[in-house]
């Protein structure tokens, strides 16, 4: 997995930016799909590693994620 994108999440995280991380993870969910769909080439190890940052995006926005019952500091929807 990329330090990069490990340290970006690592970053909205300690700030909190739920909406950052949000469009970030919608983003890397585009690009999975078309790299599913393409043809012609074997697109397998850039899937891997866009599923590899998916899962720590998502790790991160469940960080961040205000405990039940409570309200939340910032936007959540």
């Amino acid at each position: 997995m990329s330090t990069a994108m490990e340290m970006i999440v690592a970053s909205y995280v300690k700030v909190r930016d739920r909406r950052a991380l949000a469009d970030l993870l919608a983003h890397r969910r585009k690009v999975l799909a078309q790299l599913q769909a393409v043809s012609g080439i074997n697109p397998q190890n850039a899937v891997k590693a866009i599923q590899e940052e998916l899962a720590l995006i998502e790790a991160g926005l469940e960080e961040i994620k205000p405990p039940p019952g409570s309200l939340p500091e910032n936007e959540w929807s």
